[in-house]
């Protein structure tokens, strides 16, 4: 994948964002387009030699469109200015549609890797069975937690978007209450690559994803 040239395409459109521009350059979206999908084509049996679960992923669903749902945003720029996908068990990736917990990535118009894994704002529903879940197995958690490779690669949860009391239902002397409060249960790591575009892609967000493992696995769990 030509990391650069993608790199490019979305700084230029961050500065262009409107349909014009988008239409005469949308030959150099569609080869980037392409470029993206073999990378995530790729990067699928990878996950699966330490995430069997992942196999029967569409790479084709797993990324996100370009275009931006404007229809409840301030914001009226018809694209984003990031190539992202999601690779889940499900095969949906979206938290609304009931994805269930994911390994993301995108790289943005700066020039920035983000890789992640976990569950990021998902449905109410949802959000309440992983917090019982936390509850109910408090010593798992814990363990989750302080997986090495985990910790060493991403540190904590992320702690955006945090209540400032217990959730309804769930009291302050609960266990792991400040980890009850949040709405993501997810970790994420970012990493400059516009100037020091990794060798093998591929290879480097397998082993983000690898580390981000015990916390997918320990979210499948909640029901």
């Amino acid at each position: 994948m030509h990391t650069r040239d993608l790199i490019q395409f979305l700084s230029e459109l961050s500065e262009n964002n409107n349909r014009a521009w988008f239409v005469m350059n949308k030959p150099r979206y569609d080869i980037l387009r392409a470029e993206f999908l073999e990378l995530v084509t790729a990067l699928i049996p990878q996950i699966v030699k330490f995430d069997p679960a992942v196999a029967g992923c569409n790479p084709k669903k797993a990324l996100f469109r370009i275009n931006r749902d404007m229809r409840f945003s301030r914001d009226k720029s018809p694209y984003k200015t990031t190539f992202s996908a999601a690779i889940t068990a499900s095969g949906l990736k979206k938290p609304s549609q009931g994805g269930g917990p994911a390994y993301y990535f995108h790289v943005d118009a700066e020039g920035k890797l983000l890789v992640a894994g976990g569950e990021y704002m998902p449905p109410p529903d949802r959000l309440r069975a992983i917090r019982q879940h936390v509850v109910a197995d408090a010593d798992g958690f814990s363990k989750m937690l302080k997986n090495r490779k985990l910790k060493e690669t991403y540190g904590d949860l992320q702690q955006e978007g945090k209540l400032a009391r217990p959730p309804k239902g769930f009291d302050a002397d609960a266990p792991h209450i400040e980890y009850l409060k949040l709405k993501s249960f997810i970790v994420w790591k970012e990493t400059a690559i516009g100037k020091r575009v990794p060798a093998d892609l591929g290879k480097e967000l397998a082993a983000g994803f690898r580390d981000a493992y015990p916390l997918v696995a320990w979210l499948r769990q909640a029901a």
